[in-house]
This record gives C-alpha cells, sequence and structure tokens, in this order.
C-alpha cells in the first residue's frame, strides 16, 4: 500500500510523512525532492525556466510512479489537485491523506521560503486565497481527512489509524 499525503503548504507532510514511514517499516519519498533530482534543477529554478505548468506534469508523474511501492510519499501542494492524479493513485490502491491545518499555521511555516516559488511571488492575501481555493480539492480528491493541527508525532498516529480503519 502506497500513502500519499497532501495538504497546503506548510501543513507537515514532510515532517509527518517521515514519522509514518519510519513507524510502518517503509520506504519514505517526498515529491518535490524526487522532481529536483529527475529535473536536475531545484524547484525555483524549474519555475522560473520551464513555468508551474510543466512542474505540474513533472509532479504528476512522480506521483503516479510511485504507484503500487510500499511507501510513504509527501506530495507538493498542488499535486492532489490534479484530479487525474488522484484518481490513478487512488484505483492503484494508494490511500490519499489530506492533512488539514488552519492557513495561519501553515502560513507560519512558510513564509519568507525562498524555496517555494508560490511563496515568494505571492502575498498573505494570495496565499490565502490559494488555499481557501484549494481546501475543497483536497476534500475531493483524498481517502480521508486528518486534523493535523497537533503535534507531528500526533498527527502520523492519527492517520496511522485511520488507514488501519480503511485497510479493516
Amino acid at each position: 500500500m502506497t500513502i500519499y499525503l497532501c495538504g497546503f503548504m506548510g501543513c507537515g507532510k514532510t515532517t509527518v510523512g517521515k514519522i509514518i514511514a519510519k513507524k510502518l517499516g517503509v520506504s519514505y519519498f517526498d515529491s518535490d525532492d524526487e522532481i529536483v533530482i529527475k529535473e536536475k534543477m531545484t524547484i525555483p529554478e524549474i519555475f522560473d525556466k520551464m513555468g508551474e505548468p510543466y512542474f505540474r506534469e513533472s509532479e504528476a508523474e512522480v506521483i503516479k510512479s510511485f504507484v503500487n511501492h510500499k511507501s510513504v510519499i509527501s506530495c507538493g501542494g498542488g499535486a492532489m489537485l490534479n484530479a487525474e492524479t488522484a484518481k490513478a493513485v487512488s484505483e492503484k490502491g494508494g490511500i490519499i491523506v489530506f492533512i488539514d491545518v488552519p492557513f495561519e499555521n501553515c502560513y507560519e511555516r512558510i513564509k519568507g521560503d525562498s524555496n517555494r516559488p508560490i511563496v515568494v511571488s505571492s502575498t498573505k492575501e494570495q496565499l490565502l486565497e490559494r488555499y481557501n481555493t484549494r481546501y475543497p480539492v483536497y476534500l475531493a480528491n483524498s481517502s480521508v481527512k486528518i486534523d493535523g493541527d497537533c503535534s507531528p508525532l500526533e498527527a502520523s498516529e492519527r492517520i496511522i489509524s485511520a488507514i488501519k480503519f480503511i485497510n479493516g
């Protein structure tokens, strides 16, 4: 089973994902890291030279490449906005977990992060608008939603419990 973590930038996908993978004894991957390796460019360079649509295509390919791996994947904030990607993952038995964290908490974690092109080029108000636009899409494209407004350890335990419940 492959577990895909989705949610807004700064919701804790990377931190929580590493904990879950360790607890379950499976591999951990960060889709953004895999894109950087594949493209041989940083994410800001990809956005600058190739544009966001190219990045999103590359992201979809990377996400789909993990289907049928026993692993935990931290997806970029926009990865599961693509209904086709979410459907492909779900049809192959992947579990998409939406880590729900309030915007203000996410913003505090991401503000000033120069490795996030969308953050660098957006005001707080624009990011809030993006958050509000993405939220219902995360809900629609995920298998389960967990409240991630807690410690990373507690969030990981909530996710593991939810997955065990789904798998019976």
